[in-house]
């Protein structure tokens, strides 16, 4: 029987009709394909979560992201950083005082790191940052573009310590996840006690995603799970974690890389777009509009409070 994701119940109906298949670029993250999912999603009657129906199969979704590869957000490296710092600054406002080694540094594991633009920034800041990415062009440019400590391999399964981390990072994870339940004692189990995780993802319950409906921009074939605020709080709490605090999350990329998305509605209004951007000089500035449709969950397990 199906059931939710979020609350576990049964009863899901038809939303929205979206199948389709990822198409030649495969689960990249950058894609312009607004309003395809690999199957249609269906929205849960009691807490409202959205997911698709039925969840692709385990093997087709670990072979797609091992394959997936795109250069986009490498040249997107100053926003994906900038990015970085404002969600590290949230999550450092959060921890516990005391340090957890010998050298006083704390440790963070990004669950899902791409290239690792998030872990280099922590190092910069003094944590010791382990990452996890199951692409193998994204964990290799990590390891040997950026020098960091990033492992091959299934979030879920790839051997690391237990009650290690004072952080965890899934910046837009979960919604690709079958079972985000599973996700969440993965993190539990990892976290020392007052460990915290950060979590970002896409706002299924914003006012543009309602309005915006199968045409939204995160309505596209790498996502399975659509929450909203009620829904994640929902998953979260049933797993035994104390949700610390909500809000928006924006993403900063330049003003080219946001006109250049405006393809997956009109290819030639994009491309017209970009033009006069170039021609204002604007078209490399960095941008971070708040579209309130993406937000950070900063939660704790129970047991670790």
């Amino acid at each position: 029987m199906r059931t939710c994701a979020a609350c576990g119940a049964s009863g899901l109906v038809a939303y929205l009709k979206v199948a389709g298949d990822a198409g030649p670029d495969g689960l990249i993250p950058t894609t312009d394909k607004f309003g395809t999912a690999l199957a249609d999603i269906v929205r849960c009657q009691n807490c409202g979560h959205r997911q698709v129906d039925p969840m692709p199969p385990d093997a087709v979704l670990e072979d797609a992201y091992a394959d997936a590869a795109s250069d986009d957000y490498v040249e997107e490296e100053a926003g994906q950083r900038e990015t970085a710092r404002r969600a590290l600054t949230r999550i450092e406002s959060h921890l516990q005082p005391a340090p957890t080694n010998g050298s006083g540094a704390r440790r963070l594991l990004d669950l899902g790191c791409w290239v690792g633009f998030l872990l280099a920034e922590a190092e910069q800041r003094g944590w010791d940052a382990v990452g996890v990415e199951p692409s193998l062009f994204a964990s290799a440019y990590a390891r040997d573009r950026l020098e960091l400590e990033v492992h091959t391999g299934d979030l879920l399964t790839t051997p690391l310590p237990l009650g290690h981390f004072d952080a965890i990072v899934m910046g837009d994870v979960i919604e690709h996840l079958p079972r985000p339940a599973d996700a969440l004692a993965r993190m539990a189990a990892l976290l020392r006690p007052g460990g915290i995780a950060w979590m970002a993802l896409p706002d299924a319950g914003s006012v543009v995603a309602r309005g915006l409906r199968a045409r939204w921009w995160s309505v596209i074939p790498t996502h399975v799970q659509f929450f909203t605020r009620a829904s994640i709080r929902t998953l979260l709490e049933r797993q035994g974690w104390t949700v610390l605090d909500i809000s928006t999350a924006p993403k900063a990329f330049s003003v080219r890389y946001y006109l250049e998305r405006v393809g997956g509605y009109s290819p030639g209004l994009a491309r017209g777009l970009v033009r006069g951007a170039h021609a204002a000089r604007v078209a490399d500035r960095m941008w971070a509009p708040d579209f309130r449709d993406r937000m950070a969950v900063i939660a704790r397990p129970r047991n670790g409070d």
